[in-house]
């Protein structure tokens, strides 16, 4: 990978729990505009990597790079203004408000009005049509108006995605973005996240490995701690490595 046009990268990564090294050298870069996924068997260090990425941990060694800047000891509040998004870091969904009342507050998160609950329904419809953008591009404009709480649950997480989207981030962290789906949500969320990553840049850790065959440019597969390969899926999937690590086992 050329790690030159990576908008995400790191170098000698590591993080230790009470000696335990959950996440050992790794050197990682995700290339702008590309659609990585993070796939690796239990215990591989994939949700220690993404919180370590996010700055939700610290990292015992080794740096993080953003866009060309070192980000080792960034807020993550920072990194989302910034650009870097994780979908939990903004997605909580207010289950007993509007599917619109949720992107808005996200859109008075991005805006600074993040607690300005009393703001007049006149300053707060300013955002309205920026709202319904959003909620057209993720297939939710009829659902606007619906309680978050009685949604169905793949378009909860369409919700999550489109308060995601209100951030304007340019890159999107995915964690499990298909889990607990049927097949029909599966697909739809797959297709969604194809298209809102046009211009953008999504990194993902994802269970469902014909889900990552599909819409992945990139995969990095993770063992105990380590990256044990990296390529495209064809590439990958034909590492003995990675399928000894994924015979008889079960996917993290």
């Amino acid at each position: 990978m050329e790690t030159e046009k990576a908008i995400l990268k790191t170098r000698g990564l590591t993080r230790s729990f009470s000696g335990f090294v959950a996440v050992n050298d790794v050197n990682f870069a995700v290339k702008e505009g590309s659609i990585h996924a993070l796939i690796g068997p239990n215990g591989a260090g994939k949700s220690t990597l993404f919180n370590l990425l996010t700055r939700f941990l610290s990292p015992s060694s080794g740096q993080i790079f953003y866009d060309g800047s070192e980000i080792t000891h960034a807020s993550p509040a920072n990194l989302a203004r910034q650009g870097l998004v994780r979908s939990f870091q903004i997605s909580s969904v207010f289950p007993h408000l509007s599917v619109l009342e949720n992107v808005r507050i996200a859109l008075q998160s991005r805006h600074g009005e993040t607690m300005d609950f009393w703001l007049s329904d006149r300053r707060l419809k300013k955002y309205d049509d920026e709202v319904m953008a959003l909620l057209a591009d993720i297939g939710l404009e009829t659902y606007a108006k619906r309680i978050a709480v009685e949604l169905p649950y793949g378009r909860k997480r369409a919700l999550e995605l489109a308060t995601t989207l209100a951030m304007n981030p340019r890159v999107i962290l995915l964690d499990e973005p298909m889990a607990g789906m049927g097949q029909e949500d599966i697909q739809r969320t797959a297709a969604l996240i194809q298209k809102v990553a046009k211009g953008r840049t999504v990194l993902m850790v994802e269970h469902n490995l014909s889900v990552v065959a599909d819409i992945s440019d990139m995969i990095t597969v993770l063992r105990r701690g380590e990256i044990i390969a990296e390529g495209t899926y064809d590439i990958v999937s034909a590492n003995p490595e990675v399928r000894q690590a994924y015979i008889g086992g079960s996917h993290d």
